[in-house]
């Protein structure tokens, strides 16, 4: 039998099984090495005053066997808040025995309870059992985007440009 998910908000106490879980994340689609977070750097971001983004942690038996990461964002075509899902984690060990699809769950119920819009994140593009779980809970994946980025010496050098 599998027992129950737990969902509660992370605490500053949690910060080293954040970390854990970003790693884990990071090894599981191949950047790690593009981790530079440290248990400062999420205090600091996660936990200090103002911060954007809110960590769940789902535990089974007490024990923390996923993470999702969320904020707010805003469309400005439903003149409406957002939520955006910028990670979710299950433990490989742990996988298949329906705590991600509760944790997505708890996330849409907290979208609607604050007056969300739409509830959104990205996928992997080879990360096809992510792409058919989501799309079997109803999700669309959304072929025609292209995520942007501009990251570390590119951004300073875009803040830079004249």
């Amino acid at each position: 039998m599998t027992p129950t998910l737990s969902i509660r908000p992370a605490t500053r106490a949690d910060i080293p099984a954040v970390l854990g879980f970003i790693r884990e994340l990071a090894d599981y689609e191949k950047l790690s090495h593009l981790v530079v977070a440290t248990e400062a750097s999420l205090e600091r971001e996660l936990f200090g005053p103002g911060s954007p983004a809110e960590v769940l942690l789902g535990e089974a038996a007490g024990e923390p066997v996923a993470f999702a990461v969320v904020f707010h964002n805003f469309s400005t075509f439903l003149g409406r808040k957002g939520m955006y899902l910028e990670d979710l984690y299950v433990k490989q060990s742990r996988r298949r025995q329906g705590y991600g699809r509760a944790l997505l769950l708890h996330i849409a119920r907290l979208a609607l309870e604050r007056g969300c819009g739409r509830f959104e994140w990205s996928v992997l593009d080879w990360n096809a059992p992510a792409i058919r779980f989501y799309e079997k809970l109803g999700a669309s994946i959304l072929h025609e985007w292209k995520l942007v980025r501009v990251t570390g010496p590119a951004l300073a050098r875009l803040a830079e440009m004249g």
